[in-house]
């Protein structure tokens, strides 16, 4: 079953100089894994942990590092979530992730899915 969907886009230029402009935001919305990466992946790992919250209702209190996207087999996308996250997942009974990204035109975007493996 369906617990949420969420999309997100971010405009990759803008991120970029955000990324720039203020230090210590790469240690507040990143993983250490996550942090070495390309600007538009950033971007696109962004979008998706904002896809991610509005899959989940949009909690409050839940951390960025909280939740990482990571290369499942073949390089799709897979999201590991830990502490709040996971926390706020599990109060909703998601058990399972779908995200797809991507980056096109200056623009990153990512869409989530939450389900459950509970029948409604």
């Amino acid at each position: 079953m369906i617990v949420g969907v969420g999309i997100d886009v971010v405009d990759i230029a803008r991120f970029e100089r955000a990324l720039e402009r203020t230090p210590g935001l790469r240690d507040r919305l990143f993983t250490e894994v996550e942090r070495g990466m390309l600007p538009r992946s950033l971007a696109a790992r962004f979008a998706a942990k904002e896809a991610l919250a509005k899959a989940l209702g949009a909690p409050r209190g839940l951390l960025w590092t909280d939740a990482e996207v990571q290369r499942g087999e073949r390089g799709r996308p897979v999201l590991k979530v830990t502490g709040t996250v996971a926390a706020a997942a599990e109060e909703r009974g998601v058990d399972r992730w779908h995200v797809s990204l991507s980056h096109d035109g200056g623009i990153a975007t990512a869409v989530v899915i939450a389900e459950s493996g509970e029948l409604g």
